[in-house]
């Protein structure tokens, strides 16, 4: 096993998120460290939002939603091992899903969050949800955004089949690419060199290559047994929800209105569509979104 760190020097340009980073050490092997921000680190907000992406990001991600969640209160924005400055695994066998759910559970119980609002996107969703659901003490509302909480049974959709096979193929993963492939914004270089940030070396980027594949599936992933008893826990959820997809993400509108349908009190939100915005809908559309969440809390 080998468990590198991203040299700080390599986040030196990254524009617009001025956030100290933190981390604390979970319980994997090696005893890694997650990376994290926290706009009010004393913890004495009423509100907490915790924001998780999704493949192949980081939280520079929400970097345009975080000024309007932290006027209504504290926002948290780790990043899963082997993505942004977290520590990474070099190789893809040191990575499964109970690897990243139980890192992510030992997260949240070290820096004791409750009162939770999750918002999850993309695996952050996929490993949110279950960690929600199965810790509902800690979690008092849920925004999935593009993602699902699979049962292991589904086929993909094609765009995601092409998306999978074509990590699997190259020899360098284009991480910048990937990402302006499936935004509508015209992303700045500046920004595609933020997202590329992390991974300076291509032995850096195996937490990347290997979530793709990871996804729980009828033909193959791994998790399906956590994610899809979640899924039963999630048609019992009574807690607030609110369904919040891009209509023109080609991989994930399709599990969008079962998700909501899954969920007790997600048809009790209004039903919105962000108009115009791709897979990584933060990008497209972040400031309408986290008006959306706050909407959301105030009504709840």
């Amino acid at each position: 096993m080998a468990l590198r760190s991203t040299p700080e020097s390599a986040f030196a340009a990254v524009p617009d998120y001025d956030y100290e980073p933190r981390a604390v050490t979970v319980d994997a092997p090696g005893d890694p460290e997650m990376a994290y921000v926290d706009t009010a680190p004393d913890g004495d907000a009423a509100e907490t939002f915790l924001c998780l992406h999704g493949e192949p990001t980081w939280g520079f991600l929400y970097r345009k939603m975080i000024p309007t969640l932290a006027e209504r209160g504290r926002v948290v924005v780790p990043d899963f091992l082997g993505f942004g400055r977290s520590d990474k695994y070099t190789t893809r066998e040191e990575y499964d899903y109970r690897l990243h759910y139980d890192a992510l559970v030992d997260f949240v119980e070290t820096l004791d969050l409750t009162d939770v609002t999750l918002i999850g996107q993309d695996w952050g969703g996929i490993l949110g949800l279950p960690v929600a659901v199965n810790h509902p003490e800690r979690f008092a509302r849920l925004v999935p955004m593009n993602t699902d909480c699979p049962t292991g049974e589904a086929e993909m959709a094609e765009e995601w089949y092409e998306f999978r096979d074509f990590v699997e193929r190259v020899d360098e993963l284009p991480i910048a690419m990937l990402i302006d492939n499936a935004t509508a914004t015209e992303l700045s270089d500046e920004v595609l060199g933020a997202y590329e940030a992390p991974f300076p070396e291509e032995e850096l980027k195996a937490g990347a290559r290997e979530w793709p594949d990871m996804v729980p599936r009828a033909d193959g992933g791994d998790g399906a047994e956590i994610t899809s008893a979640a899924r039963e826990k999630l048609g019992e959820w009574d807690k607030p929800a609110f369904v919040l997809f891009g209509d023109a993400d080609p991989i994930t509108r399709g599990a969008r209105d079962p998700l909501r349908e899954l969920i007790p009190t997600a048809s009790e939100q209004p039903d919105v569509w962000i108009e115009g915005a791709m897979h990584f809908l933060q990008e497209d559309a972040g400031a309408e979104i986290a008006r959306e969440i706050v909407a959301f809390v105030d009504r709840t």
